[in-house]
């Protein structure tokens, strides 16, 4: 029974979250002062519970927003990584999961994250990458990377 209690509050919270995630800061303000002026004035609110309430939703709702930025920050150093990549040979899986190989032209930003795209119109994932082999310009010299 206690696990069954613990479960309810746990997707109250969770209702609680997504519900005021979706409200700006004076529809928010809005419902807390509606609450507090339709109390009864005979059986008042505790005030310090409602106060800690507010206070947990909002915590649970920065830590949503810093989530959303962090993934953000992620997927623009994904980028900047790929952007790296150009003209360079790479290796490794293609969007239809064949392993190619070839150099790097552009980068592209997608839903489902960076793609390289391949001299020929090869794209490969940034995930799929396994192999960066060597510069382009290097292999045209002739030159090996390797310092004498």
């Amino acid at each position: 029974m206690a696990v069954d209690a613990v479960d309810a509050i746990g997707s109250s919270a969770s209702s609680q979250s997504s519900a005021v995630s979706g409200l700006t800061s004076d529809e928010f303000f809005q419902l807390i002062f509606a609450e507090l002026s339709n109390q009864d004035p005979l059986e008042p609110n505790d005030t310090n519970a409602l106060l800690e309430q507010i206070a947990n939703i909002r915590s649970i709702q920065s830590d949503d927003d810093l989530s959303k930025r962090l993934t953000d920050l992620v997927g623009q150093n994904e980028l900047a990584s790929g952007a790296g990549l150009i003209g360079k040979l790479i290796s490794g899986l293609s969007e239809s999961n064949q392993r190619v190989s070839g150099v790097v032209q552009s980068v592209s930003k997608t839903d489902e994250g960076v793609v390289l795209n391949l001299a020929g119109g090869t794209r490969v994932p940034m995930a799929g990458v396994d192999q960066v082999l060597q510069d382009q310009q290097d292999d045209e010299t002739g030159d090996s990377g390797a310092e004498s």
